[in-house]
């Protein structure tokens, strides 16, 4: 399952940051996906995708390169762990940060969006429990002073809800110096980031001008809970059988026969 260092410091800060999480040619395949529906006119793409602004739906499911890191060796041990081996993908979408698009929202989590009782971490036996996991599979490099995800480390344990008047009251458009707790994680192209919804979390404005900052979006409950159906049929039609099982919905005592599998 995880490591020890891993468990350690998912617990402690409520997330975790894997360095060259993917292989060189790994990463070429889904920079090259990424790049074909980017550039694809939206009268064009494949039945079942669409573009949303920054959000290019189902993303994880255009190319089988993208679709294998809802499962990845670097990724699989953890989020088994984080659901109890009851896994879930409930969505899969391709962000895009183009340069000079303005950030969407500011400071956020699930406990802030839909109340306290709408998410769960705890730990039991040994291993840490979670049931709204985000994994940020990285395409492109993101540099000091670029943007893009920022975090408050160890709010994913937070007891109290996040005064309106700390941190710039979650706001920071324009804003050259992040308030003192809040860290800019800047991952480079096939590195991960994992955390929980409980994490609060935003996104700054994308500053390079020559350069966009492209991530999958991966998102897992455990097998009892979502929408029993996410994807629309011609997403589904597509998709690997191993896939298609980890979307299901399922009982709380059910093992799934992906799980069963060391890889």
């Amino acid at each position: 399952m995880m490591t020890l260092e891993q468990r350690y410091l998912f617990d402690l800060f409520g997330y975790l940051h894997i360095p060259n999480a993917l292989s060189k040619n790994e990463l070429e395949a889904c920079q090259h996906a990424s790049a074909r529906y980017i550039n694809s006119p939206s009268e064009k793409l494949p039945p079942g995708f669409a573009i949303d602004g920054k959000r290019h739906l189902h993303g994880f499911a255009f190319d089988k390169s993208l679709e294998y890191l809802t499962r990845h060796p670097a990724v699989w041990p953890i989020i088994r762990e984080l659901t109890n081996d009851k896994p879930r993908l409930i969505s899969g979408t391709l962000q895009v940060d183009h340069p000079g698009e303005p950030a969407a929202g500011g400071l956020h989590c699930a406990r802030e969006g839909f109340g306290w009782e709408s998410t769960r971490y705890e730990t039991n036996h040994g291993k840490i429990y979670c049931d709204d996991i985000i994994v940020f599979p990285y395409l492109d490099d993101v540099l000091p002073g670029d943007g893009g995800l920022i975090v408050v480390p160890g709010s994913h344990k937070a007891c109290f809800p996040r005064p309106d008047t700390l941190f710039n009251d979650g706001l920071f458009h324009d804003v050259e110096e992040l308030p003192p707790g809040i860290v800019n994680i800047t991952p480079k192209a096939g590195d991960i980031i994992i955390t929980s919804e409980l994490m609060t979390h935003g996104i700054l404005e994308w500053r390079p001008l020559d350069r966009m900052r492209r991530i999958l979006v991966l998102r897992y409950k455990p097998q009892h809970a979502g929408l029993p159906i996410p994807f629309p049929d011609e997403i589904m039609a597509i998709l690997s059988p191993e896939t298609l099982e980890l979307i299901e919905t399922a009982h709380y005592n059910h093992i799934k026969e992906i799980v069963k599998k060391d890889t």
